[in-house]
């Protein structure tokens, strides 16, 4: 009887990442030995350390599993079934869209911007996991949210995630297209929103792991601004008029963003710049608020 090969710790990575590059995955090394961490529940570093250990035939199952999945371009979150955002790891599915490094500076800054305001009640349209939302609530002990999406799902990932994070008793989750399953005459001091902002025609051709996510989260409509147009609009109804818009945009929106606020009457708008320096996050409020007296505070 001929005996299996020993397939140790390097022998794995050294094959999955060649395997990998071959498919064209972008970072195949990082991908495999993420991948390799969660079968072995270990940090990147166990697996210098203990270069030589065998796999038990288990973990190569295990494992195989994982690899085949990123092999036809699963988004590596959705294989883990984690992201991790701010300080702690949401959960996330096929249902929500993965959340970004570049999102947290968002948070960084409404989280900000409503302390200093004493801000109570807050609004996270289309919050997918809730992983804005949830992080807000946390960093805002006195506060109060809604968490908006017009997916079931993902509202249920956004539950959970609210409930494994301690914030649940105060998000109230609400299935709705935008305003449209709120209660008459709510008002929020703070909207807050990532919409879809990719231009439909544009989809094609992101990244082959990125269509994966759900399209409803990534397809903003002909030129990117359909939820933008609509969120602005509705600000007259549901923004306190002391109360503040802050929203995510897409590469190179940013200007036109900002444009539709004004157009809305929020004429007081700022843009802050992502980790790569691109203007990624546009705020607006209205004339004579403490927002507009401090926008250089929480946008810098």
């Amino acid at each position: 009887m001929e005996n299996k090969p020993l397939w140790t710790i390097t022998g794995v990575l050294e094959w999955t990442k060649q395997y990998f590059a071959n498919k064209g995955i972008e970072n195949p090394r990082l991908d495999a030995e993420i991948l390799l961490c969660a079968v072995l529940k270990c940090e990147r570093i166990t697996l210098y350390v203990h270069f030589d250990q065998p796999l038990s035939e288990e973990e190569l199952t295990e494992y195989r599993g994982y690899v085949a999945r990123r092999a036809q371009q699963e988004p590596l979150a959705y294989i883990l079934g984690e992201k991790a955002f701010m300080k702690h790891s949401f959960k996330v599915n096929p249902a929500v869209l993965v959340p970004r490094p570049e999102t947290e500076l968002l948070v960084e800054s409404v989280a900000k911007a409503a302390a200093g305001a004493g801000a109570a009640s807050l609004l996270d349209l289309g919050t997918g996991s809730g992983a804005i939302i949830v992080s807000l609530l946390e960093l805002l002990p006195q506060a109060v949210g809604t968490a908006v999406d017009i997916s079931a799902a993902a509202l249920a990932v956004a539950g959970e995630n609210a409930e494994a994070i301690g914030v649940s008793s105060r998000l109230t989750l609400v299935e709705s297209d935008l305003f449209a399953g709120l209660p008459a005459g709510q008002t929020f001091d703070i909207i807050v929103s990532n919409p879809p902002y990719i231009p439909a025609a544009d989809i094609a051709g992101l990244a082959a792991d990125v269509q994966r996510e759900p399209r409803g989260a990534l397809d903003g409509g002909s030129d990117g601004l359909d939820f933008y147009r609509r969120i602005a609009a509705g600000c007259g109804t549901w923004l306190k008029p002391d109360g503040l818009l802050a929203f995510e945009v897409g590469i190179g929106q940013a200007q036109q963003v900002a444009g539709l606020c004004r157009q809305a009457g929020l004429t007081v708008t700022a843009l802050r710049k992502d980790y790569a320096e691109i203007e990624r996050m546009v705020f607006a409020t209205r004339e004579g608020t403490y927002y507009a007296d401090h926008l250089l505070e929480f946008t810098s």
